[in-house]
C-alpha cells in the first residue's frame, strides 16, 4: 500500500498580467514551502518519490521545501489556465476588478468554470474533458511504479478533481474544492493496485503554531 501526498504550491502572484507573470512563487509563498518541508521532516515523513507539474511556482516550491533534488514531472498536474478561460469569456477583455479584486474574481472563476463544465467558453484552449482526463493520467503516473511514499507538488484545481474524482462526487464539487484549498496545504491519498482513497485534505500542520498562523493564505 502506498502513500501520496500532493502538496499545492506556494502562494504565487495574484493579480499579474498574465500566467506567465502569476507563474512565480511570492516571498511569502517561499516562506510557507520551506515551514511545509520542516513539518514534513519534523514528522518523519521522508519521500521516496518527487513528482510536480512543468510549472515554475510548482517546481520552486518543492526546492524551498527541500526536496527539489532531481523530480519527476508529468504536465497534468498544472493548472487550468484559468487566464485563458477569463479571456475566452470576457472575449479578450477582461475587467480590472475580476483582474485584481480577489472576491471579485474568485467569484467570477466559479461561474466561469460552471460554465466550462457544461461545455461552454467554446474557443477555450483546454476543454474541460481534457483537463479531467490529464489530471487521472497524472495521478496514475504519480501511483504507479513500487514508490511507497510519493511526494507531489501540483495546484488547486488538480488537487480539486483528484479529491472529487476519488470521492466519486459531482463535477461541480471539484469546484467547491479548489477554491478552499490553502496554498502548501497537505492532502493525502491511500493507493493500492486500482484502489485511490482520499485519507486527508487540505492539512496545514505547519501553520498551526501561533508564530506560523498568519503565513496561510489561499491564492
Amino acid at each position: 500500500m502506498g502513500e501520496m501526498l500532493v502538496i499545492r504550491h506556494g502562494q504565487a502572484s495574484f493579480g499579474a498580467g498574465d500566467a506567465a507573470d502569476y507563474d512565480n512563487l511570492s516571498e511569502q509563498g517561499g516562506r510557507q514551502s520551506e515551514l511545509a518541508g520542516a513539518a514534513l521532516r519534523a514528522a518523519g515523513w521522508v519521500p521516496d518519490r518527487l513528482v510536480t507539474g512543468t510549472l515554475r511556482r510548482q517546481k520552486e516550491t518543492l526546492a524551498a521545501m527541500g526536496f527539489g533534488d532531481d523530480p519527476e514531472t508529468h504536465a497534468g498536474l498544472n493548472e487550468y489556465d484559468f487566464y485563458d478561460l477569463l479571456q475566452t469569456r470576457f472575449d479578450g477583455k477582461v475587467p480590472d476588478q475580476v483582474r485584481h479584486d480577489r472576491k471579485t474574481h474568485f467569484r467570477t472563476l466559479r461561474e466561469v468554470i460552471y460554465d466550462w463544465q457544461a461545455g461552454g467558453l467554446d474557443g477555450a484552449r483546454e476543454s474541460w474533458l481534457a483537463f479531467v482526463a490529464r489530471v487521472e493520467a497524472a495521478r496514475a503516473f504519480a501511483a504507479g511504479g513500487d514508490a511507497r511514499r510519493v511526494l507531489v507538488v501540483s495546484s488547486g484545481g488538480v488537487i480539486g478533481q483528484m479529491v472529487a474524482a476519488a470521492l466519486d462526487a459531482p463535477a461541480r464539487q471539484m469546484v467547491a474544492l479548489n477554491l478552499q484549498i490553502k496554498n502548501t496545504s497537505m492532502t493525502r491519498f491511500i493507493f493500492s493496485g486500482d484502489r485511490f482513497t482520499l485519507n486527508e485534505f487540505n492539512a496545514t500542520p505547519h501553520f498551526a503554531d501561533q508564530t506560523n498562523a498568519a503565513f496561510m493564505t489561499y491564492s
